[in-house]
C-alpha cells in the first residue's frame, strides 16, 4: 500500500493537511508492522542481556556479530519509533493550527512534513527486506557461459557492474578469486560485497543475464548474443544447522595469479575445496597465504551449504521464487540490449529502461526495487 499522503502543499488548507498527515501516522504503523518492529524490540533486550555477561567477549567471533547484529536492529527500531514521534507531534500541531486561530505553525508543519514523506519512501524500501538473510552481507560469484572471449568479456562487463553498484553504495567489496579470459574479460570470478542489505539488494542479480550487441572482437562487426550466470548467496557467518565432515572434502592447491605479495606464483598459495557428497566446488586464491584462502573458502562453502539447506526446507512453500540456486543457464532473468535499439529488460519483473549504459555503470537500485516489489507479490 503506497502513502496516500502525497498531496500538493500548495493547493491544501490545515484541514487537509491534518487529513494528509492522518495517512501518515497510519502508514508508519503500517510499517511498523511489516519490519516487525516489536519482535526486533524484544530480540534487542535479549542481545543486550548477552552483552552484560562478563564472558560475552571469550568468543571474540560470536561476540563481533552479536554485537554488529544489536547495532543493527538498535539504528532501524530507534528510526523508526523517531519517525513515528515526530509524525505523531506534527499531527498534533496541526490540530492545533487547524483549530486555534492565533495559532500559525504551518510553515513549520509543511516543512516537516516532506521530510516525514522523504523517510516514509526509504522506509517502504527497507520494508521489502524481509528475508532471513537480507540483512547480510554478499558472496557474488560470476561465470561465462559458451561463446569464449565474448562471454567473457559480457562476464567481465557484469562484475563491474555490481562493483560500481557497490562502490555508488560505498560498500566494502573484495575480489576472492578471478580467472581471466584468455583474450578479454573473465571465464569466472567471486567476489565479497559487506555492506547493510547487501544479499537483500543482490539477489535480485541472481541468475543468467543475455547482452546483444556488435562484437568489438568481430572484424566483421557481426551481431553477436553472449550469456553470463551471477550466484548471489548471503554470508553467513555462524552456519549452526551445517557440520562438514573433514573425510566429505577434497582441498587442492595451486598457484596463485592474484595479489598476494611477492610470492604469487611462486608458491601453491590458492585453495579449491570441493564438497564430495554435493559436488559443491569453492575456489579462493587472492589471500595473502594459503591459510587464509583455506579459510575464506571453508566461509564460503559453509554459506552455500546453509543455503542449500534451507532451500530445501522451504522449497515446498516456494517461498525463496527460485532464488539461491546452483547457476542454471536456463535461469534468464535480465536481456541488456545495445544495438540495433538499447533497452534492458528485466523478464520477470517486466521493467524495462531505455538507458543500458546507465545500467551497466552499476545504477540497478530501479531494477532492484522492481525486483523486490514483484517478489513481495504488489503489496506494497
Amino acid at each position: 500500500m503506497k502513502c496516500k499522503a502525497r498531496y500538493n502543499q500548495s493547493n491544501m488548507d490545515m484541514h487537509d493537511l491534518v487529513k494528509a498527515l492522518e495517512d501518515v501516522n497510519a502508514k508508519l504503523a503500517e510499517i511498523g508492522q511489516i519490519l516487525d518492529i516489536q519482535k526486533k524490540k524484544e530480540r534487542i533486550s535479549e542481545l543486550e542481556g548477552y552483552t552484560a555477561n562478563p564472558d560475552f567477549w571469550k568468543d571474540q567471533e560470536k561476540a563481533t556479530l552479536l554485537s554488529k547484529e544489536l547495532s543493527d536492529l538498535q539504528e532501524e527500531a530507534t528510526g523508526w519509533e523517531g519517525f513515528a514521534v515526530q509524525a505523531k507531534d506534527l499531527l498534533e500541531m496541526a490540530k492545533m493550527d487547524e483549530t486555534d486561530k492565533d495559532v500559525n505553525f504551518r510553515e513549520d508543519i509543511e516543512k516537516q512534513y516532506e521530510d516525514i514523506l522523504e523517510k516514509i519512501k526509504k522506509l517502504e524500501f527497507v520494508s521489502l527486506f524481509d528475508g532471513k538473510h537480507d540483512g547480510n552481507n554478499a558472496i557474488v560469484s560470476f561465470h561465462a557461459g559458451a561463446g569464449g572471449t565474448e562471454a567473457q568479456d559480457w562476464a567481465q562487463m557484469l562484475l563491474r557492474m555490481i562493483l560500481r553498484f557497490a562502490e555508488k553504495k560505498s560498500w566494502k567489496t573484495t575480489i576472492l578469486d578471478e580467472s581471466k579470459g584468455n583474450e578479454a574479460g573473465i571465464k569466472s570470478a567471486t567476489i565479497r560485497v559487506e555492506g547493510r542489505y547487501a544479499f537483500g539488494y543482490l539477489k535480485s542479480e541472481h541468475g543468467t543475464h543475455r547482452l546483444v550487441r556488435i562484437s568489438p572482437f568481430d572484424a566483421e562487426s557481426m551481431r553477436h548474443t553472449s550469456f553470463a550466470n551471477i550466484e548471489v548467496i548471503p554470508e553467513i557467518e555462524l552456519a549452526a544447522d551445517v557440520e562438514i565432515d573433514p573425510k566429505d572434502l577434497r582441498i587442492d592447491t595451486f598457484m596463485s595469479s592474484g595479489k598476494g605479495g611477492q610470492s604469487v606464483n611462486t608458491t601453491y598459495s590458492a585453495v579449491r575445496i570441493v564438497h564430495l557428497p554435493t559436488g559443491i566446488t569453492v575456489q579462493c586464491q587472492n589471500e595473502r597465504s594459503q591459510l587464509q584462502n583455506k579459510e575464506t573458502a571453508l566461509k564460503i562453502l559453509m554459506s552455500k551449504l546453509q543455503t542449500v539447506k534451507e532451500e530445501e526446507e522451504e522449497k515446498e512453500r516456494l517461498k525463496l521464487r527460485g532464488e539461491h540456486k546452483a547457476a542454471e543457464w536456463g535461469n534468464q532473468i535480465r536481456s541488456y540490449v545495445l544495438h540495433p535499439y538499447k533497452m534492458v529488460k528485466d523478464i520477470r519483473t517486466k521493467y524495462e529502461s531505455s538507458d543500458p549504459d546507465r545500467v551497466l555503470d552499476g545504477d540497478i537500485d530501479e531494477c532492484i526495487e522492481a525486483y523486490l516489489k514483484w517478489k513481495k507479490g504488489g503489496k506494497l
